[in-house]
């Protein structure tokens, strides 16, 4: 086996030349495949071979043909370009260049079978190192003559593997980077359709203040909340939270909110929504293995309500009269789970000053540095403060969100939050 070449190995002019428009072409572009298209020709030429190819590493770490090349800039594909695997595999192990001027008749390479198969003869196979990391081989033979390949030729070899390390790590970079920013884009859109979907300016019915916070943990959420008119009359507030983060949370997300806004429509109670919009998601997304949780009421303008709850965060309500605070009830299941869903409909009288107020587990489950849970203690103290003082919704909204700013400081949010404020004045 021969070493890294010595410093008093003869370069010949035409090696240096061809290091020069080795470097100039692959500085020249990003596209790995066409600069090492071009460099392989060049190696060829200059050292007499018959044939060369750049073996790289997939995602596994096995190597594979990258680029083939013959004479006269001939692609080489499968099944005609075969190679010493056995020659391969050393310089591997070894980390070493070789060269071996008569493979077959080499003591070291006897028993190789593609050798003796392919009638190989002057072979030379260096390693492509970024740093210590292998991350291909150059190979280039001869099977017409003996002795083709000189030290020097050897050294040419060397030098280019290590630029061709340099361009392809460079290369990997750029597609990685170019990915990056193209994903980037793509989530940024997908934001942005999805701010669309919600509620430009929260509407409201006569006698009632509704204020909504929305907020993403990543750059799209799986938590929504809608609110819209029935009719002159009624108005329907929905929450809901994907069990999942990311994309496929997001576009989840879209279905149930089109649903469930759809069947609003095209139903008369909260019930048979909400039932509707569960049959439906199972037709659509049966697939997909997710579920959304659900709370969604309908107010009248007389002040009385009606709320189902499909496994959601039970809502708290505050009570004017007596500054209590209660859970409204427990509920059913997740919507994509079960064809028939347990639903039971919860009446809700409010009278001036009360407050509901909705939310998803992003909120009472933020934690700060510590580790520590907001909690659900902290929401009911801080519901209870703004109802005796008469925050308006916007302004209690504004109030917690911030006293969950505060208590979480600066460690990164874990999970979408979102909220959502009624409250009744009665006027």
């Amino acid at each position: 086996m021969v070493n890294a070449p010595q410093p008093h190995v003869e370069t010949t002019a035409e090696h240096l030349a061809t290091l020069a428009a080795i470097n100039q072409a692959i500085n020249s572009s990003l596209d790995l495949d066409v600069v090492m298209d071009a460099v392989m020709d060049m190696v060829i030429e200059v050292t007499k071979a018959q044939r060369g190819m750049l073996l790289l590493g997939d995602e596994t770490g096995r190597l594979k043909v990258h680029v083939a090349r013959g004479l006269n800039q001939a692609d080489l594909g499968t099944p005609d370009f075969q190679y010493s695997t056995t020659i391969v595999n050393e310089v591997v192990a070894s980390r070493q260049p070789l060269l071996t001027s008569n493979a077959e008749h080499d003591p070291r390479f006897n028993s190789g079978q593609s050798i003796i198969a392919l009638g190989l003869r002057s072979i030379l196979c260096v390693p492509i190192l970024v740093k210590t990391r292998l991350i291909g081989v150059v190979y280039v033979d001869n099977s017409l003559r003996a002795g083709v390949f000189r030290e020097s030729d050897l050294a040419l070899l060397t030098t280019f593997a290590g630029i061709a390390g340099i361009a392809i790590e460079n290369a990997r970079l750029h597609r990685i980077e170019v990915a990056s920013a193209r994903l980037e884009r793509e989530l940024s859109m997908a934001y942005e359709i999805q701010r669309s979907l919600l509620p430009e300016r929260v509407p409201t019915l006569p006698g009632y203040q509704v204020a909504a916070r929305w907020r993403s943990a990543r750059e799209v959420a799986g938590d929504f909340y809608d609110v819209f008119h029935l009719d002159g009359n009624r108005l329907g507030v929905v929450i809901a939270d994907v069990a999942d983060k990311g994309v496929g949370a997001a576009l989840f997300m879209a279905v149930s909110r089109s649903l469930i806004r759809g069947n609003a429509f095209a139903t008369g109670s909260a019930e048979d929504t909400i039932r509707q919009a569960n049959r439906l998601m199972l037709l659509e997304e049966s697939q997909t293995g997710m579920f959304v949780t659900v709370y969604y009421t309908i107010f009248r303008a007389d002040g009385q309500a009606t709320g189902v709850n499909a496994g959601h965060n039970r809502p708290l309500f505050y009570h004017h009269r007596t500054g209590d605070v209660e859970s409204l009830a427990r509920g059913g299941w997740a919507l994509g789970w079960f064809d028939d869903i347990p639903l039971h409909p919860q009446p809700i009288a409010l009278e001036p000053g009360d407050i509901l107020l909705y939310y998803t587990d992003g909120l009472t489950e933020a934690e700060n540095l510590q580790k520590d849970y907001f909690g659900e203690q902290r929401l009911i103290d801080l519901l209870r403060q703004g109802g005796r003082a008469g925050l308006s919704a916007q302004a209690l909204l504004d109030q917690i969100d911030a006293a969950v700013g505060v208590f979480v400081g600066e460690a990164p949010p874990f999970d979408d939050l979102t909220m959502v404020i009624v409250r009744y004045t009665g006027e």
